[in-house]
């Protein structure tokens, strides 16, 4: 694939009213090895892809990494999966360039992660007749508490439960189900994501105050070195431009705040 001149770039950047921050061809390289941008999401979560009854996209990773393809001057290509831990295992492997997820110390060793683009609240969602009335009441026998298989939901919870069981489902499509069917008497994971299923799901209750704070970052593969600063650059920007929250706008994120510029 030819490059564009640096000169052409920057006349394309202004035009189109984005900052001056050109990236030179290092950083364009490591961001887009492949001249394409891959960004990896999965439906289901406001952060990431959910599908509207147009079947438009949106989602907080798409919208930034449209952006970032446009700034870097190289096309964008949308690789869907069904759950976060096979968006990270892409990105990971190298097949994967860009995506977004929930940024902890284990899955740090296998990515690289940014400053935080967004701070979410974790908690419980319960289905329509729940006797379950307050975060305290889940944590009972005979509890079953619905996660996504390989979230950090289900490392979490598993530690933090004593008595109420921990019920990996595949995705959250199947959580929607099992919740219906009466099969969970909860499901955890982010706000974001559990006020999207509860639109699915008539009578669901999303459950007042939290069992933690997730910090939502940008993912990239490791070895990327050389567009790190570039990158980290571009997320104060999308922060501070409204990019961010016009994305999360836009796919109806709740339980969701901006996480500071340089968080």
């Amino acid at each position: 694939m030819r490059t564009l001149p640096a000169f052409l770039v920057t006349a394309l950047c202004v035009a189109c009213g984005t900052p001056g921050d050109v990236p030179d061809a290092l950083q364009r390289d490591a961001l887009a090895p492949t001249h394409v941008l891959r960004v990896g999401v999965y439906q289901g979560s406001p952060t990431s892809l959910v599908r509207d009854a147009s079947g438009q996209d949106h989602g907080v990773a798409i919208e930034m990494g449209r952006e970032l393809a446009h700034r870097l001057a190289v096309p964008y290509r949308q690789i869907e999966f069904k759950r976060i831990s096979e968006v990270l295992d892409a990105v990971k492997s190298g097949d994967v360039d860009f995506a977004i997820s929930n940024a902890t110390a284990s899955r740090a060793k296998d990515v690289y992660f940014t400053q935080a683009v967004l701070s979410i609240e974790l908690g419980y969602l319960v289905p329509n007749g729940s006797q379950l009335r307050s975060m305290e009441e889940v944590d009972r026998a005979a509890v079953r508490v619905g996660v996504t298989q390989g979230s950090t939901s289900q490392t979490t919870l598993s530690k933090y439960l004593t008595q109420a069981s921990v019920v990996p489902v595949a995705n959250v499509v199947a959580a929607r189900e099992k919740l219906s069917r009466g099969e969970l008497e909860a499901f955890a994971t982010n706000k974001a994501i559990l006020f999207e299923l509860a639109d699915g799901i008539p009578g669901s209750t999303v459950l007042a105050g939290n069992w933690g704070v997730e910090s939502v970052a940008v993912a990239i593969p490791k070895g990327r070195d050389a567009g790190v600063s570039y990158l980290r650059r571009f997320v104060d920007d999308a922060k501070k431009s409204g990019l961010v929250s016009g994305a999360s706008s836009r796919a109806g994120l709740r339980g969701a705040a901006a996480a500071p510029p340089g968080g």
